[in-house]
Formats: structure tokens, sequence, C-alpha cells
């Protein structure tokens, strides 16, 4: 069976039911928990690799020190061609380590289920082609990446944040949402982060709930997509 090396950055940031689909499309995760103190493996010899949000910036190694791991784990994935996917903080990582700018604290903040808008650039993606023009997914983040790496594929914005998703080369996606979530991790957010931007989280909560049967069928799509991408070697 293939495997993907999940690389966790927080406590509440585990693989969530992405790790179902991806065991469901064939893949299996190895979760090595760098927030704990888990020793990150100096070289990839995963079939994938996820890293997953946290709160932080993808280079704030001062807090946060296996982050330096991560990145080099992310630069021998796209050296050599190995299917990523980044989640949140991950997503800002591969956008970094691809070229691409980061900011800490930038625009307005995101949080729960929020409604995105597919541009014309998902309509040919692997992953995104072909699923419903506005989704939607759960989003937590207080950073945002400002700057798409050259080349990238632009594949989705929201209202307030326009760099959504995207792609590196051909087998490397970014998401700033959360696809993994669902509406039962926002009670494990730490206490505090939303509601100091004037946020209800029990309202988050009933609007993940009536949002979540239709975020559920795309999200698992997609994790069945890149499951298939695994398995096939990145090929297309």
């Amino acid at each position: 069976m293939a495997t993907a090396l999940v690389v966790q950055n927080a406590e509440y940031g585990g693989p969530g039911r992405w790790g179902g689909w991806l065991a469901e499309g064939g893949v299996e995760v190895e979760v090595v928990q760098g927030h704990a103190g888990e020793l990150l493996p100096g070289r990839l010899e995963h079939q994938a690799l996820i890293v997953l949000g946290g709160a932080c910036l993808p280079d704030d190694d001062e807090t946060a020190p296996w982050l330096a791991g991560a990145r080099a784990l992310m630069r021998q994935a796209l050296d050599s061609g190995v299917p990523v996917f980044g989640i949140c903080l991950g997503g800002q990582m591969l956008a970094q380590v691809a070229g691409g700018e980061v900011a800490g604290g930038y625009g307005e903040p995101e949080f729960g289920s929020t409604t995105l808008t597919l541009r014309a650039e998902a309509a040919e993606d692997p992953l995104f082609r072909g699923l419903p023009e506005r989704p939607t997914a759960i989003e937590n983040h207080l950073d945002a990446i400002v700057r798409l790496p050259p080349g990238a594929h632009w594949l989705a914005s929201s209202e307030l944040c326009p760099y959504q998703a995207f792609r590196v080369g051909d087998v490397a996606w970014g998401v700033q949402f959360h696809p993994e979530t669902g509406p039962e991790r926002i009670a494990q957010w730490p206490e505090g982060r939303a509601e100091r931007h004037g946020v209800d989280r029990e309202e988050l909560r009933r609007a993940a709930l009536r949002d979540d049967p239709a975020a559920a069928r795309v999200w698992r799509e997609v994790a069945l997509r890149f499951a298939a991408r695994i398995k096939d070697g990145g090929a297309a």
C-alpha cells in the first residue's frame, strides 16, 4: 500500500477525516507530530507528503524548530516530483518554498465555514476539475499567502483571501482552508483564538454543521483524487 507522510504542526491539527478518505483510496498515512517533539525524517521515503496547519508562519523556526525539517522535506518532494498537499500552514509553506511570499496577520482573518470560488484554471486541474463552482470549507487562519510562486496555477479564492488554492508543477497542491476538518474540530481550537476577533464559536459550529454534508462530498472527492495521483506515482 502506498504511504503518505503527514507532518502535524499543532495538537488540534491532525489529519482528521482525510486519513480515512486516503485509506479508502488505497493510501495509508504515517503521522509525525513535530509539535510534540517527534523527529521528522531527514529524507522523504514515502510516496507523498502532506503538511498540516498550525498557529505559526512557515519559517517561524524559533517558535517551531521542526519547521526547518518540514521545509526540507517539502523541497525534496518538489525536486523529485513526489505528490504534495499543504493545508493552511502547509499550503503557506508550499508557497514559500516554491518562491512565493507569506505575511503574518495579513488582511482579515477567516474562521469557520467559508464560501470559496473556483477560478477558471480549476477546470483543468486534476484535483479540482468538475467540483461545484462555490464549495464551502472550514477556515482558521490569521496569516496569508500574499504572492504565489512563479508559474503556479491559481485555483480558488474567497471574498477575504484571494489565494485559497493553487498548484505548483504537476503534483503539488496548497490550500489555505481545511478540507480535512469537520464541524466537530471547531470545539478543539485554542480558547480565545476566534473569540478575540468577535466570532462566536457556537455560531461557527452551527454554520459548519449546516454546510458539512455538501462540503464533505467535495473534499472526499479531492482526497480520493489525490490518493489516485499518489498511487500513480504522480503521473497525469
